[in-house]
């Protein structure tokens, strides 16, 4: 009987090498380990918000607007979920991803406002920040892209004959990845140059 059993057993785990169910557990935890990275580093990202609107602000406080908009996009990400449930949920990665990309876009309008403020610029704090945010959106850019990778490998296992039937008998779906319009735009890092002189403002009208 044991070794009935233990013939049993050996089956069954050949049965499940040869359907691509090792497989699609492996990339579905490849999936997931990426997934996390990139909530570590969208949220390093969220963490240098308060410093960078506080260090701007004491030298640009009349950018109120800007100033604002990047507290308010900087607060709706951190409402989003980012748990790694979002993964089988598209709506729910749309969610996240475009509270994302206001961010992106709020912090790329403020970096355009701190070109009018040479002694912003020189700021050994800001340009700490700078340095930190720069880096840490290359990390973006990183992660995201291994994402990208370890989700386009899983959909196309979950996808392809036999692994697909295995896939739908153990509830295996395809998972979101990241669409934008401009991914080029979104993955290159801000940057500021500290050495150029901001353009004179134009004379007020006669």
């Amino acid at each position: 009987m044991r070794k009935f059993l233990t013939v049993l057993a050996a089956l069954a785990t050949l049965s499940l090498s040869n359907c691509g169910y090792n497989t699609i557990q492996s990339e579905d935890q490849e999936v997931k380990s990426t997934w996390s990275e990139v909530v570590n580093q969208y949220q390093r990202r969220a963490d240098l918000v308060p410093n960078l609107v506080n260090s701007v602000k004491g030298f640009a406080q009349q950018e109120k607007d800007v100033l604002i908009g990047v507290t308010n996009a900087r607060a709706k990400v951190g409402s989003v979920q980012a748990t790694p449930e979002v993964l089988n949920d598209p709506a729910a990665f749309q969610k996240f991803q475009q509270a994302q990309g206001e961010l992106s876009s709020a912090l790329s309008r403020l970096l355009v406002v701190t070109e009018n403020y040479p002694q912003l610029k020189s700021d050994e704090l800001f340009k700490n920040l700078m340095a930190q945010l720069e880096g840490t959106e290359n990390r973006i850019t990183v992660a995201r892209n291994r994402y990208i990778k370890a989700v386009q490998a899983y959909n196309v296992t979950v996808r392809s004959v036999p692994t697909n039937f295995t896939a739908m008998l153990f509830g295996y779906k395809e998972k979101p990845n990241f669409t934008v319009d401009n991914e080029k735009e979104i993955s290159t890092a801000p940057k500021v140059d500290f050495n150029t002189t901001p353009a004179p403002a134009p004379a007020p009208a006669k």
